[in-house]
């Protein structure tokens, strides 16, 4: 997919903005007078929850605007996680080859242009294919981010709404900024020259229905029945999006982590993970030599995750979504970075941890060379030892 942004994508948004300029010489664009609004973002599901503080303050700029997402097939069970955008405003994209995606594409561009946009805010960070959506939506008013003065980010002269993509502030605040953008005149260059809080960014605190939590404990205690040994519940994530396994922290830690936790007789260990990670689950709980150890690889939807986060104590996890998922039930979780960095990507969570070895080469992956690093060995992760993530999760486990 990145080869096809890169070698179809640049030429095709060259051509479409040689159009659309030939075009508006002799047919100036007008501002738009819709009221809805729709947000791209295909890649990233953890991005869904960072962003609920955009949509929320779009609701709040433009009260009477439904708000609309398109998003790849897959990933749009992340959305559920908070809830804002409603799941019939939900616009998706198959991409599990290359038919469906074109055919999949074209309804979704269909789709697009039967809404009544207002505007539409492409919230991928340099992609050519959500620039054409962008354009091709049919919005008056289109949002994203420039390159304006960075070299081989090129992707087109198709958006209304420049904003500058800041490397120094979190995502967050550049998602805020793309929304606040929309309040001011277009061709502001760049636009929203204006401060955000760290509060503004906040996530609303989510708490499930006792019924739901019963349920999903009853559930856990009828597959799992060594869980009723434990009063604490740690939940380890040893997984990472297949986008990017630099992140991964190698699974023989967790799997000394899980022993050593055990040691505490008062302790069970959770795995978490998809159908596909089951049997990688399965051979880490072998290895941890414990009936405390129980494999929701497969187990949990993501309807059950929110109950899940409730009833655990802590959760040790690569960055990668489920950080962001547990995020608003306030859950203790311990991050472990190393191409990334919490600056930009950190759990929106009071009681979140973030755990990085500092290498001069760390972080690798930034928008600006499309999260793809040249690195062979991820020293950045195997530099976190056994020892600090330990001393980390019994002191966390410590407070009240």
């Amino acid at each position: 997919m990145r080869q096809i942004d890169y070698w179809v994508g640049v030429p095709l948004c060259a051509v479409v903005s040689l159009c659309h300029r030939l075009w508006r010489l002799f047919s100036p664009e007008k501002p738009g007078n819709g009221r809805d609004i729709l947000f791209i973002e295909l890649s990233e599901m953890g991005s869904t929850v960072i962003a609920d503080s955009a949509f929320r303050r779009a609701q709040t700029l433009f009260p009477d605007a439904r708000l609309y997402f398109l998003i790849f097939a897959k990933n749009r069970p992340s959305l559920d996680i908070i809830g804002t955008i409603r799941p019939e405003n939900t616009l998706t994209i198959r991409a599990d080859n290359l038919v469906t995606l074109v055919v999949d594409t074209v309804r979704a561009i269909i789709a697009m242009r039967r809404l009544d946009l207002f505007a539409a805010i492409d919230m991928e960070m340099f992609s050519r294919f959500t620039a054409l959506l962008t354009f091709f939506s049919g919005a008056r008013n289109r949002v994203g981010f420039h390159r304006f003065h960075c070299e081989g980010l090129y992707r087109g002269e198709l958006l209304t709404h420049r904003v500058l993509f800041n490397p120094h502030h979190h995502v967050a605040k550049s998602f805020l900024a793309l929304v606040h953008c929309l309040t001011e005149p277009a061709g502001t260059i760049p636009h929203t020259k204006i401060a955000f809080s760290d509060e503004e960014i906040r996530l609303a605190p989510l708490s499930p229905s006792t019924a739901s939590v019963d349920t999903f404990r009853a559930r856990l205690a009828a597959a799992f029945p060594a869980l009723a040994k434990a009063s604490k519940w740690v939940l380890l994530n040893p997984n990472a999006s297949e986008l990017m396994p630099l992140r991964r922290w190698p699974v023989e830690r967790y799997t000394e982590l899980a022993r050593r936790l055990l040691e505490d007789p008062d302790l069970a260990i959770l795995i978490s993970g998809v159908r596909s990670e089951h049997d990688e689950a399965k051979r880490l709980c072998a290895a941890a030599g414990s009936d405390r150890v129980a494999n929701l690889a497969g187990f949990t939807g993501m309807d059950d995750l929110v109950p899940l986060y409730t009833l655990c104590s802590l959760m040790v996890t690569n960055d990668s979504g489920p950080a962001h998922f547990a995020a608003p039930t306030g859950l203790k979780t311990i991050v472990l970075f190393g191409p990334e960095t919490p600056a930009l990507y950190g759990a929106l969570n009071p009681n979140a941890q973030f755990i990085t070895a500092g290498l001069a080469c760390s972080p690798c992956v930034s928008a600006f060379n499309h999260r793809k690093s040249a690195c062979t060995e991820a020293r950045c992760m195997t530099a976190i030892s056994v020892d600090t993530v330990t001393e980390r999760v019994r002191a966390m486990l410590a407070q009240p």
